[in-house]
C-alpha cells in the first residue's frame, strides 16, 4: 500500500507540470496581440515628435502673412488701375464729345489712352474697313458693318472687362481659404501641445495655456487675413460693374452715332442723348 501511496502521490504530483507545459506556449501569443495596438498609436505620436512638426504653426503663420501683405497689395493696385480707367475714360470722352462729326471725334485717339478709347478705337477701324485684312479689302462694300461693329464692340469690351477682373480671383481665393489655414495651424499646435504634455506628465495652467494660447495665434492670423480680403474684393467687384456699364453705355452712343450717319465718318455727328 506504501507502494501504491507512492506512486499515486508521485503522479499527483506530475499532472501540474503537464498542464503548465501546455499553457506556456499560449503565453507569447497573448503579449503578440497586446503589443500590436500600442505600435499602430505610436504612428501618430512619432508624426508629431518628428523635427518637421515643430515648424508647421510657424509655417502657417507666415503664409497668412503673406496673405495679408497680397490683399493690401491688390488693393494699391487695383485702385490704381481703376482710377487710371475712370480718369482716362472722362479725359476722352471730354473731347470726344466736343467734337462735331466722327472724323473729329477720331483724331481723340491720338492724344488718349485707356479701355473706353480701345472701345472707340475698334468702332473706328470697323466703320472705315480697317479691321479686315490686305486679302478682304474689296468685300468693305458688302459687308453689313452694323452687325460687324456690334461683335467688334463686344468682343473688345470683353478683352477690357478681363483686363480689369485680373487679381480678383486671388482675393477671392485668400478670403475663403485663409480661416482655414489658420484653423489647421491651431489644431495641429494643440495636438503638439498634447503630447509635449503626455510626455512631460505636467498639466498646470502654465504648462498648458502658453503652447495652446501659441496655437490659437494661427486662427487670429487667418480671420485678420481673410476680412480685408473679402472687403477689397467686394469693393473692386463693384467697381467692376461701375466700369463695364461705363463702357456699353459708350458702346450703345457709338453705334447709335454711327448708325445716324450711315457708318462713315463724313456724317455730322449728333450729341450724347
Amino acid at each position: 500500500m506504501d507502494e501504491h501511496n507512492n506512486n499515486g502521490a508521485s503522479s499527483t504530483s506530475q499532472t501540474p507540470s503537464t498542464d503548465q507545459q501546455q499553457v506556456q506556449p499560449q503565453s507569447p501569443t497573448h503579449d503578440a496581440h497586446t503589443v500590436e495596438p500600442a505600435g499602430s498609436n505610436m504612428m501618430g505620436q512619432s508624426l508629431l515628435a518628428s523635427p518637421a512638426a515643430s515648424y508647421v504653426v510657424p509655417a502657417v503663420l507666415w503664409v497668412l502673412i503673406v496673405f495679408v501683405i497680397v490683399s493690401w497689395a491688390m488693393l494699391f493696385i487695383k485702385g490704381l488701375q481703376f482710377g487710371r480707367f475712370q480718369a482716362q475714360r472722362k479725359r476722352f470722352l471730354k473731347q470726344f464729345w466736343a467734337s462735331d462729326s466722327l472724323l473729329e471725334g477720331e483724331s481723340a485717339l491720338d492724344v488718349n489712352a485707356g479701355a473706353v478709347v480701345s472701345l472707340a478705337r475698334t468702332g473706328f477701324d470697323v466703320i472705315t474697313g480697317r479691321d479686315l485684312t490686305q486679302h478682304n479689302s474689296a468685300l468693305v462694300g458688302q459687308i453689313n458693318r452694323g452687325e460687324r461693329l456690334v461683335r467688334s464692340l463686344r468682343r473688345q469690351m470683353q478683352l477690357q472687362k478681363r483686363s480689369l477682373e485680373n487679381g480678383l480671383a486671388i482675393l477671392a481665393s485668400i478670403g475663403s481659404t485663409a480661416p482655414f489655414i489658420g484653423l489647421f495651424g491651431t489644431v495641429w499646435g494643440i495636438m503638439e501641445a498634447l503630447v509635449h504634455i503626455g510626455e512631460t506628465g505636467q498639466a498646470d495652467l502654465g504648462s498648458v495655456a502658453g503652447p495652446i494660447g501659441h496655437a490659437l495665434i494661427a486662427t487670429g492670423v487667418g480671420i485678420a487675413a481673410a476680412v480685408p480680403a473679402v472687403l477689397i474684393y467686394n469693393y473692386f467687384i463693384r467697381r467692376l460693374k461701375i466700369a463695364s456699364g461705363d463702357m456699353e453705355n459708350f458702346s450703345e452712343e457709338f453705334y447709335r452715332l454711327s448708325q445716324e450717319v450711315g457708318f462713315h465718318l463724313d456724317g455730322t455727328k449728333a450729341q450724347p442723348k
